[in-house]
């Protein structure tokens, strides 16, 4: 049997798996699901896709994906040395796109797409707020599926917390738990920004090469 002690120190250890690496996980992976997304939805469209990896300015985006994916690899290696700059990977990663905006004059489309992130980080921020300057998260699926516990942890979030019944404003906060992920409505929101560029350009791109024929 296990002591009270040691059930806490698992309970924490699952806790922080969701909390301090949240961003990392709702962030980027999330982003590549986006992406994916949208390429399926434009090919759905009409629209070709090879025309967009014919340009350098689509590799700065997959080339952030890729560092991902070897971050990753590094955390399911107990390694938490990198968790610090998450918050700059996070600044680099979004400046990725500018390389399409500018690149493709994208810019009435990022603008509509900023106002999404300005939406879904006000939502996001409103939560916070009102729980005391914390995010809580409700993880269901992740329990399941052992999201929860598939690492150690030895750091702590300072931003996140475990929702409870005296949670305020729940619909705001991390429910969207896809077993892997655990979201906010504001997270799908900023993420609509990358669906909004990605989109544009392609369609700016094929109608550009259709106009050359």
């Amino acid at each position: 049997m296990e002591n009270s002690e040691e059930i806490s120190e698992k309970y924490l250890r699952k806790l922080h798996f969701i909390t301090t690496f949240a961003w990392l996980h709702k962030g980027c992976e999330k982003v590549i699901e986006t992406i994916l997304l949208t390429l399926v939805l434009a090919k759905v469209k009409g629209y070709k896709l090879k025309p967009l990896f014919k340009s350098w300015a689509v590799y700065p985006v997959i080339g952030f994906q890729l560092i991902y994916l070897l971050l990753q690899v590094t955390v399911f290696m107990n390694n938490y040395t990198f968790i610090k700059y998450t918050g700059i990977f996070k600044t680099l990663y979004l400046c990725s796109f500018l390389f399409l905006i500018i690149k493709y004059k994208r810019y009435v489309s990022a603008f509509i797409g900023s106002l999404f992130i300005f939406l879904g980080s006000a939502c996001n921020n409103i939560a916070i707020s009102a729980n005391a300057d914390k995010m809580p998260v409700f993880p269901t699926l992740s329990y399941v599926t052992g999201y929860a516990d598939s690492v150690k942890f030895v750091k702590a979030d300072n931003l996140h917390i475990l929702g409870s019944s005296s949670t305020k404003l729940k619909f705001l906060t991390d429910i969207i738990d896809t077993g892997y992920c655990i979201m906010s409505i504001g997270d799908i929101f900023i993420r609509v920004f990358i669906v909004i560029v990605i989109f544009s350009t392609i369609k700016h791109i094929n109608k550009r090469e259709n106009a050359e024929i």
